[in-house]
C-alpha cells in the first residue's frame, strides 16, 4: 500500500512537534497539520504568555515591599497595552522559531486542519493525504457551563488578547488557570472577584496547599467567594451583571469582565474520529481519545498523546510521550512513559508546587496509621521587613515503615523551581533519611525541607 508520509501528525502542539522531529531524525518522512499558529497552547495561549503575565504582574508588590529595605517609595504606573503587545511579540517569535524548527527537522507544516476520511486517509484542506501512521496531538480547549448570558464571559485564550485592562474582573472556576489569572490580574490592578463552587480552590491538590493558596489569595486583596453556584450573567449599561446563590441566598455584583476557567476538554471536535474508527474513553468528565500505556489507540496505526488523552495534562509529560512514541516507531526503542511522580506547579501569587502523593492520596493508598506527616509554616525571611502577612508551607508525605518519601508539597516563592529538584529525589525513591542526611543551603527555603522533624 502507497503512503504519502510514514508519519502524519494533526496538531502541532507541544505533543505533535516533539514526535514529528524525533520521527524525522530517524528517516521518517513526517508531515504535521496545524490550523493555527505553530506553538500550541502552551506557546500561543498558555505556559509561555501566562508566565509572561505573572512576572509583570509582580512589581507592584517589589516597589512596595522595597520601602522596608530603606529604598523610596515611588508611584508607578502600569501600561496594560505596553504590556500586551510585548507578550504577543513574543509568542509570535516562539512561534516562528517553532516553525523554523520543523523545516530544519524536514518535517513539512501544512497550515489547515486535518479531518480523518478513514482510517489511513485525512482530509487537509483540498488535498487527500494517506499515511503508514498517524499521530493525534490536538490538546485542549476551554470549556463553559451551561448557564444564561455566559457568552458574555471570556476564556484564557481571550485574556491575553484584551485591548483594555479590565477595572473589575469575576474570576469563575477552582483550577490552576483561575488561580493564576486572579493573581495576574489583582497584582496588575484589576479588582478581582473569584467565585468557585467548592470550599476551596486546588481541588486534587494537598489540602495544605489549598489553604495556602486561599489564605495568599486572600492576603492580596482578592475577594474569594466559595461554595457558590453560578445561575446567570447579564449584559448592563454598567458591565456584565453576576447573579450566584451561595446559602440559600441571591447575590448580584457587576463587573467589566468575566473570565470563565471552569476547565479544559480534549479538543476533538470536527476531527472525524468515528471515519478513523478510533474509539473514545467516555468514563471521564469529558470523552477524549482512549489510549494504552504505548499510546496507541484502537486502530493499531493511529496514535494519540497529550491533553487529548486526558491522562496527564502537562507540556512536558505531552513532548515526553510523543517522542516515546516516535522511539518506539521509528528509533527501534521502545519504551513507554511513566505517568506517577510527575511533579506539577501553580502559578499562583503566592506559588504552590507538588510531586507524588497528597495526604489525602496517601491515606487512601496506605491508610493514615502508616503515614508520617512533617509539615511547617513561618514566614520567609523576605518578609522580615515588608510587614506582610505571607506564609511559606512545606510538607513531606512519609511511608512510615521504610520512611519512603511518597510526596512533597509547597506554597511559596519559588516553589516551582524547588520542588523541581525534589521530583528527581521522589523519582528515585528517596527516604526521609536521606533528606535527614543533606545539609541544607542557609539561609533559603529550601533548606526547611532537609530539616524538617
Amino acid at each position: 500500500m502507497d503512503f504519502d508520509y510514514d508519519l502524519f501528525v494533526i496538531g502541532a502542539g507541544s505533543g505533535g512537534l516533539a514526535a514529528s522531529k524525533r520521527a524525522a531524525s530517524y528517516g521518517a518522512k513526517a508531515a504535521i497539520a496545524e490550523g493555527e499558529d505553530v506553538g500550541g497552547t502552551c506557546v500561543v495561549r498558555g505556559c509561555v504568555p501566562k508566565k509572561l503575565l505573572v512576572y509583570g504582574s509582580k512589581f507592584s508588590d517589589l516597589y512596595e515591599d522595597a520601602v522596608g529595605y530603606g529604598w523610596k517609595g515611588v508611584k508607578s504606573k502600569f501600561n496594560w497595552p505596553t504590556l500586551i503587545s510585548n507578550v504577543q511579540r513574543e509568542v509570535h517569535r516562539l512561534s516562528l522559531l517553532h516553525t523554523d524548527l520543523l523545516a530544519k527537522a524536514n518535517v513539512e507544516l501544512i497550515s489547515q486542519r486535518a479531518t480523518f476520511i478513514d482510517p489511513h486517509t485525512v482530509q487537509v484542506g483540498e488535498r487527500q493525504i494517506r499515511a503508514a501512521k498517524i499521530l493525534i496531538a490536538v490538546g485542549g480547549e476551554a470549556i463553559k457551563p451551561d448557564i444564561p448570558g455566559i457568552e458574555l464571559s471570556i476564556t484564557s485564550r481571550e485574556m491575553f488578547l484584551l485591548a483594555k485592562q479590565p477595572k473589575t474582573l469575576a474570576v469563575l472556576g477552582a483550577g490552576y488557570i483561575s488561580v493564576e489569572f486572579s493573581g495576574i490580574m489583582q497584582g496588575l490592578g484589576t479588582q478581582v472577584t473569584h467565585l468557585i463552587r467548592g470550599e476551596r480552590p486546588l481541588r486534587g491538590f494537598d489540602r495544605d496547599i489549598q489553604d495556602g493558596v486561599y489564605e495568599g489569595m486572600l492576603n492580596h486583596g482578592i475577594n474569594v467567594i466559595p461554595e457558590i453556584e453560578l445561575l446567570e450573567l447579564k449584559k448592563t449599561k454598567k458591565g456584565i451583571k453576576v447573579i450566584y446563590t451561595q446559602a440559600g441566598e441571591t447575590h448580584k455584583f457587576t463587573v467589566d469582565a468575566v473570565l470563565c476557567a471552569i476547565g479544559r476538554a480534549p479538543n476533538l471536535e470536527g476531527l472525524g474520529l468515528e471515519q478513523a474508527g478510533v474509539n473514545l474513553n467516555t468514563s471521564s468528565r469529558f470523552p477524549s481519545i482512549a489510549v494504552d500505556e504505548w499510546s496507541r489507540t484502537s486502530q493499531s496505526h493511529i496514535f494519540a498523546v497529550g491533553d487529548c488523552t486526558d491522562r496527564v495534562n502537562l507540556t512536558p509529560v505531552a513532548i515526553a510521550e510523543g517522542r516515546a512514541v516516535a522511539d518506539t516507531e521509528f528509533g527501534h526503542q521502545p519504551r513507554t512513559i511513566s505517568h506517577d511522580n510527575i511533579a506539577s506547579a501553580v502559578f499562583s501569587q503566592p506559588e504552590a508546587a507538588s510531586v507524588g502523593l497528597s495526604q489525602a492520596q496517601a491515606e487512601d493508598r496506605y491508610g493514615a496509621e502508616n503515614l508520617k506527616i512533617y509539615r511547617a509554616k513561618f514566614r520567609p525571611m523576605y518578609h522580615s521587613f515588608t510587614g506582610k502577612a505571607e506564609k511559606v508551607m512545606v510538607k513531606l508525605v512519609v511511608e512510615a515503615h521504610n520512611e519512603k518519601i511518597l510526596g512533597v508539597h509547597m506554597v511559596g516563592d519559588h516553589a516551582a523551581e524547588i520542588i523541581q529538584g525534589m521530583a528527581i529525589a521522589v523519582k528515585m525513591g528517596a527516604t526521609k533519611k536521606d533528606f535527614d542526611a543533606t545539609i541544607g543551603i542557609h539561609p533559603s527555603t529550601a533548606e526547611e525541607f532537609v530539616t524538617l522533624r
